[in-house]
């Protein structure tokens, strides 16, 4: 389960871990975006320090239309898991896309303050 926290405006934000090449592991916070479709999107200038290898470009649609991404393979740090992550240069936050939904449970109750992604 990973516990998160709800921004000034609503927004959904829960820490992860991302790893380096040489096993640093960096805590960030990403905001869930359900206008994304796939696992992860970080901007390429938080790649720089991270070593992921680019694998190929792919179209993949965003809550204002389709974009164009490079593909990193990576490992990011939740519960564990690995996945595949996506880099795009017009992103300015990390987000979590939509695809986590389908595995996991997003639980966001504002009235009672909790936000959790449950397995």
């Amino acid at each position: 389960m990973i516990q998160g926290t709800f921004g000034d405006d609503g927004e959904l934000f829960f820490e992860i871990g991302l790893v380096t090449n040489a096993g640093l592991v960096l805590q960030i916070d990403a905001m869930l975006d359900t206008g994304f479709s796939e696992w992860l999107v970080i901007n390429k200038q938080d790649l720089a320090g991270l070593g992921w290898l680019y694998v190929y470009k792919r179209v993949m649609q965003m809550a204002q239309g389709e974009s164009s991404f490079d593909i990193y393979t990576g490992k990011v740090r939740i519960a564990q898991q690995e996945f595949e992550v996506c880099a795009g240069e017009e992103v300015s936050e990390i987000l979590l896309g939509r695809k986590w939904l389908k595995t996991w449970r997003l639980v966001a109750d504002m009235p009672k303050n909790v936000l959790t992604l449950d397995t």
